[in-house]
This record gives structure tokens, C-alpha cells and sequence, in this order.
């Protein structure tokens, strides 16, 4: 595909300073830009004349486009901080024009980098809010000295989480992960990052022998349960496999770390739990359902659960692929104009669940607060912006398309993290809340577990899709459900 055309048109640098002047060269020597002026902050610059050219107010930038037809803004400041870096990202956000971030002079001059070339965008300020800072006591209580095994440890969020765990030095980590090639990088990671032992295991979750030599071996005393298929059409496509990897599999889980005595057992749930549309989102309700049930029969285990919605950066997530696609030189694809999700970092978000978990008395459904959902279309625009480019527009034809697809196989335009909205309890920390939501017995889970197994053997898709409806509140079968 034809790549993008960049605007090689006026230029404004913002900065005057050392690093503005020496791009001011550097942009001279080249010939490829004409350089119309700096933009600057101090109050004592404005108005001057530096190396020919005047000094403008952050003000003037508007009157500056209209005049000499600027297309591109270069932020030319190496030293600046990182919260005044994105204040200044704002402003220039509403200007239809490149911005550009001057990287390292070295490397420019070493012929490494270009001067047209952007630095990386911190998630943080795609989701347009900070972190909060976790609370020490409350990451370490079950996890320092401890042994922790981490199911799904090769995936988005379980790899995290074990990166979290090495760095609060558990006694040992034990990783179960499918995927080898996802389990060999998880390991050869973690061994350059620091020397607590790190056993990884291959297997499925729903290996009970695998599982019952896991915990018998190790003596695990906490687990952070995140092995599940989350691709919301293809579990769609395949409901059979997905509920009984996701259920089943949880099932075997929280059922072997209570056998087995463990002290700690935390599920990586979804806001896809709530009300779903789709599969995948009843099987996780249901993963859930088997955690309180059990935690209903036994106080040996503290079972809690964790709802959040999506990370930045997890495999399906929309920042690669949007990456990507700019990458290509567009178009960007979103499903719908008006689609919303809720976003956190995958560090934010698993520290979150260590201390959730940490909180935990049995039976805890807690939620992470994740702010204001974000519309995709704009996540999409301001990552058009950010990287240099244009949005597609009369004014620049040729610039970045957003194309709209239609919502996917089982996808909802809004997302929920609570099924009612009663009782509702604030913690320590404050980015969790603590939610009580009815579930069943563990008689009534179990018959349900069994009887999937059997339904799966005659492929009976209709019984499924009725226990679905009957065990997962507000569910709404989609019309793309498929025999699996």
C-alpha cells in the first residue's frame, strides 16, 4: 500500500532554546523545510530575533497557520518534563497541523533518526489521565516470600503480572501457560530481569493432572488466575470451547487451589461479564459465579475476583493494530463511530489486581475503576495526530482514512463493569470498589459444569445458549452464534 504523504510544508519549532536552535541548523543544512519562526513559553524570548528569526507567543500559533500556511509544529524541548511535554501536546492538538517531537540530536546527526521522526506516546496520555500510585503494604502481603503461580502467564495480562510478582520477590513463580513460544519469552525475560526461581509449566488449565502436580509440588499459596480465551467473535464462532476453557478451566482451578490448601486465589475477570452480548463475556460471568460458589462452601482460601475492562497493548487491543496501520500508511479501522471502551495500562492494571487481591475476604467481586470510557474514533484520531500524520479531510486528501467496519461478532458500542449498581463499597485504594452481586450454589454450578460437558458431546448449541441465558444476567444472544 502506498504510504502516506507527510506535508512538507512551513515550519514553526517550538522551543528557542539550545535544542530548537541546533534543529533550526540542521533543518538549514538540509534544505527541506522553510522555517518560519519559534514558538516559546518565557515571556522574556517572545518578541526577540533569534538566529534570524523572530520568537512567537504560544498564542500567535493560529494567526501563524492562517499567514504562512504552516503544516508542521516540531517540539523541539529534549529537556522537558514529562507532564509539561503533554500540556503542550494538548494545545497543538486543535491546530490541523504535524506534530513532530525532536528525538535525540546524537542520533539525528549520526544519521539514526530523522528530525521528522515522533517519540513514543505513554499510554497514560492516550487515556488522557495518570495512575495512581500503588500502596505498597498491599502489593507485597501476598506475594513476598510466597510461592505464586500465574495461569496464562504468557499472555497480556498474565505476563505482566509475573513481571509485577519477580520484582516483589515471592519465594518462587510458577508460570502454566499453553503457548510455548508465549512461555518461552515470558522465561527468557524474567531471567535477565531478576534471580527469584521461575518454574514454567505448558499445559492447559483444564489438565487436572497437570494441575494437581502444580499445586502438590510447589505448595502454591497464591494464584493469580488468567489463562482464558478473550477474542470476543472467535469464542462467538466456537461457544463449546470457549465456555468450557474459560468455566471449565476456573473451575479446575479455584477447585484444586482450595484441595490443595492455597492461601490466596484471584481471578482476572472482564467488564465483558457484564450483561454480555457475546460468549466470551458469559463465560467469564460464570468463571465468576464458580469462584463465589466456592468460596461460599470453605473459608481456607481467600477467593476474590477482579473486573476490569480493556489494556492498552494486550494482544486484540486497538492501540497495535492502530499502530500498525498508521505503520502501513492507513486506512485506520473502527467498527462503529460511536463505540466506547473503558482503558487502563497493563502495569496499572496488574498491580491493581495484586492489591485487590490483597483486600480480598472471600467472594469479592471488586472493580477497578478506570475512569472515563473512551471513544475509539477519537482514541483513533489523536493517535493520527500524535504520530505525525494528518486525518484524511478535504484540506488533506491524502492524509490517514478512518474507515468504519460495523461491530464485530457478539461486540456491544458500551461497555459496564457492574451488573446493578447497588452496594457498592469504596476501599483503601482508591482506584477499587468492592461490588456485591447475587450468584448460586455450588450444587447448581456443578450440575451446570457437568451437564456442558454432555451437551458438548451432542453438540447441543441451543441447551448451551439457554444456561447461558438462565446463569449470566442480561445476556443477549447475538446472531452470530455458531455450531462449534
Amino acid at each position: 500500500m502506498e504510504s502516506v504523504q507527510r506535508y512538507k510544508a512551513a515550519v514553526l519549532i517550538y522551543g528557542a532554546g539550545v535544542g530548537g536552535q541546533e534543529l533550526l541548523q540542521h533543518l538549514e543544512n538540509k534544505k527541506e523545510y522553510r522555517t518560519v519562526g519559534f514558538i516559546d513559553d518565557n515571556a522574556d524570548l517572545i518578541g526577540r530575533t533569534i538566529m534570524n528569526l523572530p520568537v512567537y507567543s504560544p498564542n500567535d500559533i493560529q494567526g501563524l497557520i492562517d499567514k504562512y500556511a504552516i503544516g508542521i509544529i516540531i517540539l523541539a524541548i529534549p529537556s522537558l518534563g514529562e507532564f509539561r511535554r503533554y500540556e503542550i501536546y494538548e494545545l497543538l492538538e486543535k491546530f490541523e497541523v504535524q506534530i513532530l517531537t525532536l528525538p535525540n540530536l546524537t542520533d539525528i546527526l549520526l544519521g539514526k533518526a530523522s528530525t521528522a521522526q515522533t517519540t513514543t506516546i505513554s499510554p497514560e496520555y492516550l487515556l488522557d489521565r495518570s495512575s495512581v500510585q500503588p500502596i505498597g503494604d498491599l502489593l507485597v502481603k501476598n506475594v513476598t516470600g510466597k510461592s505464586v503461580l500465574v495461569t496464562g502467564g504468557g499472555g497480556s495480562i498474565g505476563s505482566e503480572l509475573a513481571r509485577q510478582v519477580v520484582k516483589l520477590k515471592p519465594k518462587q513463580l510458577i508460570i502454566l501457560e499453553l503457548s510455548e513460544y508465549a512461555l518461552y519469552n515470558i522465561e527468557s525475560e524474567l531471567s535477565i530481569m531478576s534471580d527469584v526461581p521461575v518454574i514454567t509449566m505448558i499445559g492447559s488449565v483444564l489438565d487436572l493432572i497437570k494441575l494437581q502436580q502444580i499445586f502438590s509440588q510447589y505448595q502454591v499459596d497464591t494464584v493469580y488466575h488468567a489463562a482464558a480465551y478473550k477474542h470476543v467473535p472467535i469464542v462467538e464462532k466456537n461457544p463449546f470451547v470457549g465456555v468450557i476453557n474459560n468455566f471449565i478451566g476456573t473451575a479446575n482451578c479455584v477447585k484444586q487451589a482450595v484441595e490443595h490448601g492455597v492461601e490466596t486465589f484471584v481471578l482476572i475477570s472482564t467488564d465483558k461479564a457484564v450483561r454480555p452480548t457475546n460468549v466470551m463475556g458469559c463465560s467469564k460471568r460464570l468463571s465468576e459465579l464458580v469462584c463465589q460458589a466456592m468460596a461460599d462452601v470453605q473459608s481456607k482460601t481467600t477467593i476474590s475476583m477482579v473486573r476490569f475492562g480493556n489494556v492498552l497493548g494486550s494482544s486484540g487491543s486497538v492501540i497495535p493494530l492502530f499502530a500498525k496501520q498508521l505503520q502501513e500508511g492507513g486506512p485506520i479501522t473502527v467498527t462503529h463511530p460511536d463505540i466506547t471502551r473503558y482503558f487502563m495500562t497493563i502495569p496499572e492494571a496488574s498491580q491493581l489486581v495484586i492489591q485487590a487481591g490483597a483486600m480480598a475476604v472471600g467472594g469479592d467481586v471488586f472493580l477497578l475503576d478506570m475512569g472515563k470510557p473512551v471513544k475509539i474514533n477519537d482514541l483513533a484520531k489523536r493517535m493520527i495526530k500524535l504520530s505525525g500524520l494528518q486525518l484524511k479531510s478535504d484540506k488533506y486528501p491524502t492524509g490517514v482514512e478512518i474507515v468504519y467496519t460495523g461491530l464485530r461478532p457478539g461486540e456491544k458500542l458500551y461497555e459496564e463493569l457492574l451488573i446493578s449498581g447497588d452496594n457498592l463499597e469504596r476501599t483503601e485504594h482508591p482506584r477499587i470498589i468492592k461490588a456485591h452481586e447475587r450468584h448460586f450454589s455450588l450444587t447448581e454450578i456443578d450440575e451446570l459444569l457437568a451437564g456442558i460437558l454432555n451437551a458438548y458431546g451432542n453438540n447441543d448449541v441451543t441447551w448451551l445458549l439457554d444456561k447461558l441465558k438462565y446463569f449470566v444476567d442480561g445476556y443477549k444472544q447475538s446472531e452470530f452464534i455458531q455450531n462449534s
